[in-house]
């Protein structure tokens, strides 16, 4: 029963990192060297953009040791007018259609369900792209979800992440490398490296575990950089190559009872080592939807965690935070929200 448990923590907390650290938003436009008029915008078609097509289907539950080994259909990629989707909530298809936050969505809580999750499969119209997705989901989901939302602005209690006193102690990380030439691979050693995943490639993750099946180490290969993890019967030790501050509070986010809004004001990338006890663990596990051995009543607010599980300041994050010489100050701000007014369980048929 242990191992069990244990892989079901590891496997949401490499899901966790997965959707926050190397995004499920499309990525930005690549720049491209031909002449100014090639770089305009797509004309949307009347009514707006919509896909030609869309099969939506409910996902199955991830098998941990298909996930433990990258197997798992999880994330979004595109592919030429192809639109991939899998094993994602209902919470997660209105942050990525409506460009937020998970924490800005207000909705019954089965929206973050481990076992409500879909697979989407669509073909996207002529003339589109992939930064016409989110405005398609938005029809899709309206379509099929009889999805029927509205925006607020309300105060609400977060985590700021700020500097310290003593200032940052993180270290930027290395410039990219130049994109290599296309070779010929068909005879590559058998040591060489491999390339790193396309911007909109899904996130690949891999986890070896230890003689003891307690212990093991994970590695999560990202187009925006890896992560390497060890975990153990006490928690995890996190260490990511590249991120930003934005997507470092939204998944230190994860693992804490508030959201974290980024008010570091740095820029850039940077290199960053962050500890997890078990509780840490087993508080993402909750904001992903997977029903975790002692926890208490889910919380009505989709991605918030029971009274249970309120974090506490000494913790591992806190302390993790503390020894980059960033802070985690408890706060009262204004955020946007979308109100869910009215959704469907299920889409309409196929």
């Amino acid at each position: 029963m242990k191992r069990s448990i244990s892989e079901k923590l590891v496997v949401a907390a490499l899901l966790t990192l997965a959707s926050v650290a190397f995004g499920q938003a499309p990525a930005a436009p690549a720049v491209d060297a031909k002449p100014a008029a090639a770089a305009v915008a797509p004309k949307p078609p009347a009514g707006g953009w919509a896909f030609e097509v869309a099969t939506i289907k409910p996902a199955k539950m991830i098998n941990p040791a298909d996930a433990m080994h990258g197997k798992a259909h999880v994330g979004m990629k595109t592919d030429a007018a192809r639109v991939d989707i899998g094993f994602m909530s209902l919470n997660d298809l209105i942050s990525l259609a409506y460009k937020v936050k998970d924490y800005q969505i207000s909705g019954p809580d089965w929206m973050n369900a481990m076992d409500h999750r879909f697979d989407i499969l669509a073909k996207m119209p002529e003339g589109a792209t992939k930064d016409q997705v989110p405005e398609m989901l938005q029809a899709l989901l309206a379509e099929r979800f009889k999805l029927v939302i509205h925006h607020e602005t309300k105060d609400r209690a977060v985590y700021a992440l700020v500097v310290g006193k003593g200032g940052s102690k993180l270290k930027e990380s290395p410039p990219d490398p130049p994109a290599p030439a296309a070779v010929d691979k068909s005879d590559g050693a058998p040591g060489d490296a491999a390339p790193a995943p396309a911007a909109d490639a899904a996130p690949q993750f891999k986890v070896q575990r230890g003689a003891d099946g307690q212990s093991g180490t994970a590695t999560v290969h990202g187009p925006d950089g890896d992560a390497k993890m060890s975990f153990g019967p006490n928690g995890m030790h996190m260490e990511l190559a590249k991120m930003t501050m934005a997507k470092l509070a939204e998944m230190l986010g994860r693992f804490v009872d508030r959201p974290v809004v980024d008010m570091t004001d740095l820029k850039g990338n940077y290199q960053v080592a962050v500890d997890l006890a078990m509780e840490d663990l087993k508080n993402a596990a909750r904001k992903f939807g997977a029903a975790v051995p002692g926890a208490g009543p889910s919380s009505e607010a989709a991605g918030s965690l029971p009274s249970d599980a309120a974090s506490d300041p000494s913790g591992s994050v806190f302390t993790s935070v503390m020894q980059l010489g960033l802070k985690l100050d408890p706060r009262k701000a204004p955020l946007d929200l979308i109100v869910i007014e009215h959704i469907e369980k299920m889409p309409t048929e196929n």
